[in-house]
């Protein structure tokens, strides 16, 4: 499957921070065209009144009775203040009665008295608005009631929306254009951090694992914490990985060697006697490499999981070491020992059981290799305030000044025509501390022998019981 196209940080913080701006900015251009109408027409409407009210003044009754009006044209003046704008009025008197100006100018209902009326209409094929404001001319008797009407087309109203707008706009861009440039010198100021630590990391060699260093924001510190873990369990890997090739190759040259050697001799041989002693030394010395190379390859698998953790659960610590203890019965008869285990009631630890098992079966190995024929090897595993391994015999046993060299990986103390890879304690020692653990080595109370003990941290029964049942 093909890995997903990168994509720009950087285009992705500009799109979400000025995409919502933009946003905004045209929501606020639309609300500022509804406050610019209303704010044209506020201002028309009351010059429209004014001129309403100017011609209604000068409504008056005539001799006759009849209403006559003297049309003030200084009061339509005021509404033609924009040349393209044109005006238009009509006065009515009482119900059916046109009084003066356009007759086929649209009315409104009658208005309420002293206040005026505005509508919006359409008159000769334009859009106008019309004031209408009612009043009434007194005879000396009675009051004849009379509406005037003023209406003037929309053409400065709009034009003056516009400009509104048009400034509103004009501002809105400017403040988007200049928050889109702060954005983007915001946006590469804190990419740069990132990029300084790109450039720390392509200058690193290979083999420079060490942690991470640089100063960093907090939203990328945990990014960089990720990789400095990282790096360490790498660095433990490739340290594991070099030790195990050394030893490999350290250890392995010598059996290689024998079985080239057995090998040529076979193929020399007159005999067919001579050509099967050749071949047994070569399996053999095959058969020590296999045991090197298992136990190197465990020694790895030890080094990785102390690098990068390993899940321990509990285990009973009994159930394992009799396993491992049925398993080399067989050996142990063999090579002449009488093997036997000491033990029965439940001992929880927290552990792995394969790694624990390997313990296990290397004390045991241990102990048939170099206790010798007749030796007596008593497995014992008890309980208390710690929980105890021990792997004790009555052989020849360790000198000791040698105690703690034999701890140390491919020393095999006096026994070195033993078979074996010197890695059995070594391992022992490392699993034992990977769980909490610890290894004693100590003569027999009658001078001869061994006894090898490792202890553990006791889980107690109950907690035991609690972790299986969340478990299950």
């Amino acid at each position: 499957m093909a890995a997903a196209a990168p994509y720009s940080l950087r285009r992705r913080l500009l799109f979400w921070l000025l995409v919502p701006l933009i946003a905004i900015g045209l929501i606020a251009l639309l609300d500022t065209w509804r406050e610019a109408i209303g704010t044209a027409n506020a201002a028309s409407d009351r010059v429209l009144a004014g001129s309403a009210l100017a011609i209604a003044e000068r409504v008056v009754v005539s001799e006759e009775g009849t209403l006559e009006v003297d049309i003030p044209y200084v009061a339509l003046e005021m509404l033609t203040s924009a040349a393209q704008d044109r005006v238009f009025y009509r006065v009515d008197g009482p119900p059916g009665t046109f009084i003066t100006g356009y007759d086929t100018l649209p009315t409104m209902p009658a208005p309420p008295p002293e206040k005026a009326q505005f509508s919006d209409a359409s008159f000769r094929g334009e859009p106008i608005r019309l004031a209408a404001l009612a009043r009434s001319a007194s005879t000396g008797v009675d009051s004849i009631p009379f509406v005037v009407t003023v209406a003037e087309t929309t053409i400065a109203r709009t034009q003056l929306a516009q400009t509104i707008l048009l400034h509103s706009a004009l501002r809105l861009a400017v403040l988007i254009g200049g928050a889109a440039l702060i954005a983007w010198f915001a946006v590469n100021a804190s990419l740069q951090p990132l990029y300084r630590l790109r450039a720390a990391i392509a200058e690193r060699s290979p083999d420079d694992l060490h942690p991470i260093d640089d100063r960093v924001p907090g939203e990328v510190r945990g990014l960089v914490e990720t990789v400095n873990s990282f790096m360490v369990r790498l660095g433990g890997a490739l340290s594991g990985l070099r030790n195990f090739t050394g030893n490999a190759s350290h250890q392995l040259r010598t059996p290689m060697t024998i079985v080239r050697t057995q090998l040529a001799l076979a193929g020399r041989a007159r005999s067919l006697d001579e050509a099967k002693a050749a071949a047994q030394t070569a399996d053999k010395a095959i058969v020590r490499a296999e045991h090197v190379l298992s136990q190197l390859l465990l020694l790895a698998r030890i080094e990785t999981a102390a690098s990068n953790g390993i899940e321990a659960i509990p285990v009973d610590l009994t159930a394992i070491t009799m396993e491992s203890v049925a398993d080399r019965v067989m050996k142990a008869d063999a090579a002449g020992a009488d093997l036997g285990f000491e033990g029965g009631e439940v001992v929880p630890i927290r552990a792995e059981a394969l790694l624990i098992g390997e313990l296990a079966g290397n004390l045991v190995d241990n102990a048939i290799a170099y206790a010798g024929s007749g030796a007596e090897i008593t497995v014992r595993v008890s309980g208390g305030e710690e929980a105890v391994l021990e792997v004790e015999d009555n052989g020849p046993g360790i000198a000791p000044e040698k105690l703690a060299a034999v701890r140390a990986r491919f020393s095999r103390g006096a026994g070195a025509d033993k078979p074996g890879s010197g890695l059995g304690l070594p391992i022992v020692e490392e699993i034992a501390e990977l769980f909490g653990g610890r290894l004693t080595l100590e003569p027999r109370a009658s001078g001869t022998g061994l006894i090898a003990r490792v202890t553990f941290p006791r889980l107690p029964a109950s907690n035991q019981a609690e972790e299986k049942a969340t478990t299950e």
